[in-house]
């Protein structure tokens, strides 16, 4: 047990320090080559901190293993905005750009309505994936023109601007924060079985969670470090690459295309729809994420874990949880967004035509 201490810690260590290093060198690399860090951020560092979803739901359609494919993507997404999203925000208030307004939060409600609606028939085929690995490189393309068109490089970045220094900053930022993932992982999936929580429970939290440490620890030091448009882009970014180049990527190599379970159609899907949806009018309010909304994002992400396990008990207080959630926690999130977004509405009106 002492063993497996020193690694939980020495992964939290890794993931804190790789983070720090990826931010830096991702921050300076947007000022060097004139590129704004929110660029970088929904790039760079979403892309890389990505990697660790990539990586197990290729291998997870090469074994036939489809559901996890699926449930890894559907679950990261759901859980870099809730948690991710959530905590930076709860720790330190979270500046929006415009663009991720106007632009990027469409884009990733787009991207994943148009998943939703090829999955229905029950299978991603290999077009299918083809067109959304496809979308990806437009995608990138349009957002380094934006990024150089703009001419905004942020706030100055104190250390060295050399880019082949930067670059090895991120590089060995991410190796850390893959590592340190891996650690933190294994190490709580052995500490929770010898305190006797069972594997369904592991896995639908550490494990779920466990692939999103990297976007976690990266955006919790961004946000820390002042570096707010790459917290905010690294999850939106990440959202963006889990469904355009993971999805994509596993429907091409997956034998026969990926198949999609239905029980994902009817619950996480939607969920992971809504999800994206409900950033726009907290982003739009104020261009900010406030620390009510953080709690707000916190306390679904912890509703949504809480539906997980009882589902999967089959749990007497289930049909209880999921009316009071259906019928009267959400009417209500809505309702008080709704109010909140028609008074951001009429002040920017007022404002106009002052």
């Amino acid at each position: 047990m002492t063993l497996t201490l020193l690694t939980l810690l020495a992964g939290l260590a890794l993931l804190i320090w790789g983070a720090d290093l990826l931010v830096k060198g991702a921050a300076r690399l947007a000022t060097s080559f004139g590129i704004t860090p929110l660029v970088v951020g929904l790039t760079v560092v979403a892309f890389g901190t990505s990697s660790p979803e990539l990586a197990i739901s290729v291998s997870s359609a090469f074994k036939g293993e489809s559901e996890i494919a699926v449930g890894n993507v559907i679950g990261s997404n759901i859980f870099n905005v809730l948690m991710i999203l959530g905590l930076s925000a709860v720790i330190t208030p979270m500046l929006v750009s415009k663009q991720l307004v106007k632009l990027d939060v469409p884009i990733m409600i787009g991207v994943s309505v148009l998943a939703f609606l090829l999955s229905l028939d029950g299978r991603l085929s290999v077009l299918e994936g083809g067109v959304l690995a496809a979308l990806l490189a437009a995608y990138i393309v349009l957002l380094v023109r934006l990024g150089k068109a703009s001419g905004e490089t942020g706030e100055a970045i104190e250390g060295s601007h050399h880019w082949g220094i930067n670059l090895g900053l991120i590089v060995v930022g991410l190796a850390l924060l893959v590592l340190g993932s891996r650690w933190l992982v294994s190490a709580s999936i052995e500490i929770a079985t010898a305190l006797g929580v069972s594997e369904l429970v592991i896995g639908l939290t550490i494990v779920a969670a466990g692939t999103s440490m990297p976007e976690v620890a990266t955006s919790v030091v961004a946000a820390l470090r002042g570096q707010r448009d790459i917290a905010v882009g690294n999850v939106v970014g990440s959202n963006i690459f889990n469904i355009l180049c993971v999805l994509g990527l596993t429907a091409i190599v997956a034998p026969g295309g990926l198949e999609v379970p239905d029980a994902a159609l009817r619950f996480d899907y939607p969920v992971m729809l809504a999800v994206a949806v409900a950033c726009l009018p907290i982003f739009f309010v104020g261009y900010s994420i406030n620390r009510w909304e953080g709690a707000l994002f916190l306390g679904y992400y912890v509703a949504y874990t809480a539906y997980l396990i009882l589902d999967s008990t089959g749990h007497a207080v289930l049909p209880v949880y999921s009316s009071v959630m259906l019928h009267f926690v959400v009417p209500i999130t809505v309702l008080t967004l709704g109010v909140v977004l028609y008074r951001e509405i009429r002040a920017r009106r007022a404002r106009r035509a002052g």
